[in-house]
């Protein structure tokens, strides 16, 4: 598994190949040889070719402290089609760690397509930034203009702080394409405080879309309240308004749009799509359960085949991921601690769940290795719950969109005597 690498020369032992000989025995590792071919499901023969990935209709959602390199590898190796989001890096970070970008920046090339999230709100730094970036062939860059937390809004003012800037953001997503050759979006909320109405919401896409070649919102359903709500309780307390976001698709054909914002299964994600939905990002939902989420994604989603079918053989496959790179970046990163976090969540609700977890906390003490992780842990887990394929529940949520339309806010009034055939709006969303 090449690491993606602006200088090019990490190199990662590949990850298993399903089926295997050497594979978890009743709950036990058996060794394997080292010249492996990766696991179908992550192996780039498989990939489609650089910049014909099938469309971003599934999402993970960039999280802090989530979505590192070692999620979004149990995440490729889950679903081969699903695009993948960074944590979100401040440019600050790129431009003052130029010289250990890797760090920051590299990633498997098995993880395409894959977007980068940065935040910041000094032009200066963000051209710079992206522009160090650029080197590192991420299929999409996204600027942060949604995130709530002190941590971001609060610290330089940017995150969902920038939404009260329309205009700095049009500059902003200006610069931030002129330094890359790949697209570029912006992810946000339907609105901050008080500015919450449909219309401000609309003036905010038009102005980014006019000043910049943004062609790609990802729009957070809810509106964010900087002042007495946790970020937590952003994500939970003011209400979901799914009608903004279906009207943004009336009044901007132009310009694609995907969902975020309490979609928490396959269903939901199928029921978006078929009431005209662009595409829908899934954030704890797909972390805090990756296998039944994650899983349906190629076939419920994009009517392709999952290749890598059970547990097992994901786990072989990350076992030799997660040894490759122990202490790549000094003796404390990547630790064991950190390489197992995203395995926690991969037996969600099934037979010896709590048991495994209880077990992984004592074994986390003093294990130096995932394979020896594996091999102190797993016995936990019943061999039917290891070898057990994806399963589908009956659908229960095919109407879950389906009263959307009664509920559109009226069309945005700026755009009654402006035509989408116009050369300047049209010149501006491509």
């Amino acid at each position: 598994m090449a690491m993606r690498s602006a200088a090019k020369h990490a190199v990662f032992t590949p990850p298993l190949p399903p089926g295997s000989p050497g594979t978890f025995l009743r709950g036990r590792f058996s060794p394997r040889t080292p010249r492996s071919l990766p696991c179908r499901a992550a192996s780039s023969a498989s990939a489609p070719a650089a910049g014909k990935h099938l469309p971003p209709l599934f999402s993970v959602a960039p999280m802090m402290d989530w979505t590192d390199n070692h999620y979004r590898t149990l995440a490729r190796l889950i679903s081969r089609h699903a695009w993948l989001y960074t944590e979100m890096v401040v440019a600050e970070t790129i431009v003052h760690q130029k010289n250990n970008l890797d760090r920051f920046l590299a990633f498997p090339e098995e993880q395409h397509p894959i977007v980068l999230q940065i935040g910041g709100s000094n032009l200066e730094n963000l051209a710079k930034a992206t522009e160090l970036a650029n080197a590192y062939s991420y299929d999409e860059i996204n600027l942060n203009c949604g995130c709530p937390s002190g941590r971001v809004a609060g610290h330089g003012c940017f995150g969902a702080r920038l939404m009260f800037d329309p205009e700095f953001v049009g500059d902003a997503m200006s610069a931030i394409a002129a330094n890359c050759d790949v697209p570029v979006s912006v992810k946000c909320r339907i609105g901050v405080d008080d500015r919450d109405s449909y219309e401000e919401l609309c003036e905010f896409v038009h102005k980014v879309v006019s000043k910049s070649p943004t062609s790609h919102f990802i729009i957070h359903a809810r509106k964010a309240l900087l002042s007495g709500l946790s970020p937590a309780e952003n994500r939970t307390v003011p209400p979901l308004k799914y009608e903004y976001y279906f009207a943004l698709l009336r009044d901007f054909p132009e310009v694609k749009f995907t969902l975020n914002g309490g979609i928490t299964t396959v269903d939901q994600v199928s029921a978006s799509i078929r009431q005209g939905a662009h595409g829908v990002m899934v954030g704890r939902a797909a972390y805090n359960n990756p296998w039944n989420m994650l899983g349906h994604v190629d076939g419920e989603i994009y009517g392709k085949p999952t290749r890598c079918i059970s547990r097992r053989e994901i786990l072989e496959s990350y076992q030799v991921y997660g040894d490759s790179i122990i202490g790549q970046y000094g003796p404390s990163r990547p630790n064991v601690r950190q390489l197992v976090k995203p395995l926690l969540h991969l037996f969600h609700s099934e037979p010896g769940n709590n048991l495994w977890k209880r077990k992984a906390d004592s074994a986390l003490r003093y294990c130096k290795t995932v394979k020896s992780f594996l091999e102190e842990t797993l016995d936990t887990i019943p061999d039917s719950v290891l070898d057990k394929p994806v399963t589908r529940e009956p659908c229960i949520e095919e109407r879950y969109f389906a009263d959307v339309d009664s509920l559109l806010p009226p069309r945005y009034t700026a755009l009654a005597n402006f035509s989408y055939g116009s050369t300047e709006l049209v010149a501006a969303s491509t």
